[in-house]
């Protein structure tokens, strides 16, 4: 097995990964045996489950969706709230249960959740029948690690990592639509967050080969790529290279693929520059994922997220007025340690004065290791979950409300499969990212269609293919 050969390019170490280094003599092991890969969390963990498809499937592995035919378990983990842990470890049983029968059998753990040491050392000492674990740094070594696996468990997980990878490949879910990682990591150190201690340090892509990927999509005949980054916006300010995330979406917006997207955008680094790049160009869907988190000063205070609600207003009003038709989301948190009342009601009223698209709303969840965990706090669990049903019906309100004026107006959609909604239907998504459920064939999979919107709910659209 050949590890990725290393190169030094300005202040972070450049790996370019070598995908056609697996052993000829590794493949015969696999041939014929099945896979079974499960993934929690955030989108960033969706596309490394892209990754890790690639590098079982260049082993010789095939997919199966039925857990007991697999040879190898993967699951790849969320660490950021607690009810993600929970279902990993409740997974974790089945997999340990289906073990007894499967000697054979490799369980393989990786992802946030195995960058906490704590979590290891619970492994180690509780978990003894996981075989692989690895970490969000090293993904890959994934390849070696299975070809050389010993009768004891075998750990690789970086503490931390200043690596930048480049000419990854992936096992893509869509044809239609991808992701490109453009940053890896965060320096924003939030205080409830513990993404900077499970991805690190922010840390940018070269823009020459984010374009050299983008460029490749768009010859395959994908429609639509969303560019990653925990912090999208700080992208390029690690490389002092004279360019940022502005200059990085208009180029991509020159290549013409034919949509946009990018996630997640965090408030302080939301530049006037970035706003006119996405007004300038039609093919960056007037779609900002823009999370405020609370509407309280204090409880923004305690959270170290570095603007206050006037400037969160300002930079909205900004959005709103220069991006035509533009849809804005959030995320909230409810519950922070200590939130009182009075902070609670100013979120309320932040969503009344925002009229959010829509919103992820969470109860807080304290992570060991992060600032917010050593907070005390009085507040009851069930006044935080009286909040956050609150909240819900408030935001729900919103979304209804916003739906709804698409009624009787036709839009543009990107179909991207069957619809859950009954087999004469297919769904997709507008260009400010509303699901649509569309009465048509499959043949319109893949396919930018005229759609005329006849019902409108708080989560989804209902629509027919405008003639």
């Amino acid at each position: 097995m050949h590890l990725p050969d290393l190169c030094v390019a300005g202040n972070r170490q450049r790996v370019t990964v070598d995908h056609i280094a697996l052993d000829q003599e590794y493949r015969p092991l696999f041939a014929g045996k099945k896979y079974f890969l499960r993934t929690y969390g955030c989108q960033m963990n969706v596309h490394d489950s892209e990754e890790i498809k690639y590098y079982l499937e260049a082993l010789g592995f095939t997919a199966t969706d039925t857990l007991e035919e697999a040879d190898i378990v993967v699951l790849n983990t969320c660490a950021i709230r607690e009810n993600a842990k929970d279902k990993v470890y409740g997974y974790l049983g089945r997999c340990k249960h289906l073990k007894y029968s499967k000697k054979n059998l490799i369980i393989c753990l990786c992802g946030c959740l195995v960058q906490e040491p704590h979590e290891i050392e619970e492994f180690k000492t509780k978990h003894q029948y996981i075989d692989i674990i690895v970490g969000t740094h090293n993904l890959k070594e994934l390849p070696e690690l299975i070809c050389q696996k010993a009768p004891e468990q075998a750990i690789e997980v970086y503490s931390n990592s200043d690596k930048v990878y480049e000419n990854v490949k992936y096992a893509r879910d869509s044809k239609i639509s991808a992701w490109i990682n453009i940053a890896y990591g965060c320096d924003k150190f939030c205080t409830y967050c513990i993404v900077p201690f499970t991805r690190g340090r922010e840390r940018s892509r070269k823009m020459e080969n984010i374009l050299q990927e983008v460029q490749e999509l768009k010859d395959s005949g994908y429609q639509e790529v969303t560019l990653l980054g925990q912090n999208v916006n700080a992208y390029g300010n690690d490389l002092a290279l004279g360019y940022n995330f502005a200059t990085l979406l208009e180029e991509v917006a020159k290549i013409g693929i034919p949509r946009i997207r990018f996630v997640t955008s965090h408030p302080w680094n939301f530049t006037d520059e970035m706003i006119d790049v996405i007004a300038k160009y039609d093919n960056i869907m007037p779609y900002v994922h823009l999370p405020i988190q609370s509407g309280s000063d204090n409880i923004l205070k305690k959270m170290n997220r570095r603007y206050t609600i006037e400037e969160y207003k300002t930079l909205f009003n900004k959005i709103k007025s220069k991006v035509k038709n533009v849809a804005i989301t959030t995320d909230i948190i409810v519950g922070f340690p200590n939130e009182t009342d009075e902070d609670f009601n100013k979120t309320l009223d932040i969503v009344k004065y925002c009229e959010f698209d829509n919103a992820f709303t969470f109860i807080y969840s304290p992570r060991v290791g992060t600032a917010a965990a050593r907070m005390p706090d009085k507040v009851s669990f069930e006044t935080k979950q009286a909040r956050l049903k609150k909240l819900n019906e408030l935001v729900n309100s919103y979304s209804l409300k916003s739906n709804q004026k698409l009624l009787g107006k036709t839009v543009k959609v990107l179909v991207t499969g069957p619809s859950e909604k009954g087999s004469n239907k297919v769904c997709g998504y507008t260009d400010t990212m509303k699901l649509v459920n569309i009465v048509g064939s499959q043949d319109l999979i893949g396919q930018i269609v005229d759609v005329e919107i006849t019902a409108a709910k708080s989560f989804s659209l209902d629509g027919k293919v405008s003639l």
